[in-house]
């Protein structure tokens, strides 16, 4: 007979290995799917809903091979800054540690960068969006 103990960790913790969540990231996307927290950040994530106002989403192609062979669609959606407050974007706020927010950095697509915004909640948050092309 073969007797498994599973641990169950809480996602709703404050720190994680005594690192402190003290970074936000705002997501309308991939990061809010289960699987895809677990397997890039090792948990379920605590978060909240927001909204992100003077912005829309738009869809743009990705070309970067790594990001397709985790299985992503070639088509993604990305933030584009729209200046009106009558456009916004319902997603989620996160809260990583520094740690988990590099990891972030590195599953995002070449091509995107993270920048801060502000969130309806007023709550400040890293946002991921495509580079405009010149």
């Amino acid at each position: 007979m073969k007797i498994c103990f599973f641990e169950i960790r809480s996602p709703f913790s404050l720190s994680i290995n005594n690192t402190s969540l003290n970074q936000c990231l705002f997501s309308y996307g991939t990061l809010q799917k289960t699987q895809t927290q677990i397997a890039l950040f090792g948990r379920i994530l605590q978060g909240w809903p927001d909204v992100l106002n003077g912005y829309k989403t738009t869809t743009v192609e990705i070309k970067d091979e790594a990001f397709l062979a985790k299985g992503e669609q070639t088509m993604q959606q990305t933030a584009v800054a729209t200046n009106n407050e009558n456009d916004s974007i319902e997603g989620t706020a996160f809260e990583l540690t520094e740690e988990e927010l590099l990891n972030a950095d590195k599953y995002e697509p070449e091509g995107y960068e993270r920048i801060k915004i502000k969130l309806a909640s007023g709550k400040e948050a890293w946002l991921y969006v495509a580079i405009k092309e010149t």
